[in-house]
């Protein structure tokens, strides 16, 4: 006896709900030629605020929509919705039905909608089972207007899961269950793992007191949304940290529009100075686009800071491990249409090796391309050492008269990568030369520097 993973289906894998795609399938065809009165108002409330009383018994008397209706009738528009909704899927929430289908858990879609409406998204999305509404249907293949069994919503979906439990020999306490509503509290509260899903408000507030994990499969795994606004906890940073909000530096960034507004992309710069952070957030603000910014484990083992970094976005590199599995959730990110940005020098170069013009990094950027086939962005940080020198425990947050420039070049895509297994050393050539051409010239110029600037280049000098 084994659990099951079971999952909502409105506003937990997908944004919104399926309402308006169903109903545009149907208006389309022709299946359905009148709307119910109010439905685009109520559409548009349960996905602004997640499910609510009025929206249900909307749901409720749908089948009044279909009384008289052959029970094939429905089918073409089902199947033209069921490519509309796919298209919508959050992939984190593809990449979690994969990983529970792996570890041997039957998947199961637990709706509210009718069942002859969703089935072939089910079928689309390989989901095992599928728990929902059914209409009843006439001796001669009609509906009539009522239901076949209960209504699949609050209790009702709970006792309709248990059923399914008994017949197919499942363990609700070795379960998993996914939802975003308050009226699924019967559901989550009787399986032995539940998550509320870009939850309504009043389930945040109730998930948040029984400390069950709050998640959000439009992000990758971990990062934070805040409750309730659904903001991603790092738009809040940016928007918190204007340029003015460092009156100890001064920000010149340019070639943002290099960087592409949607889809994955691979952002990679060199490292100067712990300043660099500012300075790269300086330069993802005008993109309106959030990233995953992979940084040492190091970081992520400092109490408070290490969670705050993971709830920002971060994805902590474990160096004694070979870095494997930061590089596979850089890839899940990438695959699920984000924006990561890495630093391929690892570290900060120090003393005399910090002034070479010749960058050189590591292979994860070119690899993360050869999987993804993702754009790789350059970009070039110059004069972050002048407010933050390695040799500098803290910033020098007290030069405010004359505060130093940070320079940010944004590149266009690199071009001329192979992709290749094998070529992941020449292509990371061609990488740090494109994030060298982003910096001044100066940065190019071979020469011996003095003993001053290596000591700022050195640290605990």
């Amino acid at each position: 006896m084994g659990g099951a993973a079971i999952f909502d289906l409105d506003r937990t894998l997908l944004q919104g709900g399926t309402g308006p795609l169903l109903s545009r399938a149907m208006y389309d065809l022709g299946v359905v030629t009148r709307k119910l009165p109010g439905e685009k108002y109520l559409y548009g409330l349960f996905d602004t605020l997640g499910e609510n009383l009025p929206s249900i018994i909307l749901a409720r008397q749908a089948t009044l929509v279909a009384r008289g209706r052959d029970g094939a009738s429905f089918d073409e528009a089902a199947l033209q919705a069921a490519e509309a909704i796919a298209a919508v899927i959050h992939p984190f929430a593809l990449t979690l039905i994969e990983q529970h289908k792996a570890a041997g858990r039957p998947v199961v879609l637990a709706t509210t909608t009718p069942y002859h409406l969703i089935r072939p998204l089910a079928e689309r999305l390989g989901i095992d089972h599928v728990i929902a509404t059914r209409y009843n249907l006439t001796e001669d293949g009609r509906f009539d207007g009522s239901l076949a069994g209960r209504f699949v919503w609050s209790r009702g979906k709970l006792a309709a899961v248990r059923e399914w439990a008994t017949e197919n020999d499942i363990d609700l306490e070795d379960s998993f269950a996914y939802s975003d509503s308050i009226y699924d509290l019967p559901l989550l509260s009787a399986v032995g793992h539940p998550s509320a899903v870009n939850p309504d408000p009043r389930l945040s507030v109730y998930a948040v007191a029984r400390g069950w994990p709050i998640v959000h499969f439009d992000v990758s795994p971990g990062v934070l949304k805040v409750p309730v606004i659904g903001v991603e906890l790092q738009r809040l940073l940016f928007l918190s940290m204007p340029s003015f909000a460092t009156p100890y530096a001064r920000f010149d960034v340019g070639g943002t529009q290099n960087i592409p507004r949607t889809g994955p992309a691979i952002l990679v710069g060199n490292h100067r100075s712990y300043f660099d952070i500012p300075a790269m957030i300086q330069m993802m603000r005008p993109t309106g686009r959030t990233g995953r910014i992979l940084a040492k484990k190091e970081l992520f083992d400092v109490p408070v800071v290490g969670a705050l970094a993971t709830a920002l976005g971060g994805i902590a590199v474990d160096r004694t491990k070979g870095g494997t599995e930061s590089f596979e959730q850089a890839v899940l990110a990438l695959e699920g249409g984000e924006m990561v940005c890495l630093l391929p020098q690892g570290t900060i170069p120090r003393g005399r090796a910090f002034y070479d013009p010749v960058l050189k990094g590591r292979t994860g950027a070119a690899r993360l391309a050869a999987i993804t086939g993702a754009p790789v962005i350059p970009f070039g940080v110059w004069g972050s050492e002048h407010v933050w020198p390695r040799s500098s425990p803290v910033p020098r947050v007290l030069n405010l008269t004359d505060p130093p420039t940070v320079r940010v070049r944004v590149g266009p895509a690199v071009e001329g990568l192979t992709l290749g297994p094998r070529s992941a050393a020449a292509d990371t050539r061609r990488i740090m030369a494109a994030i060298v051409d982003c910096l001044p010239p100066e940065a190019r110029e071979e020469r011996e520097p003095t003993e001053d600037e290596i000591r700022l280049a050195t640290p605990g000098r």
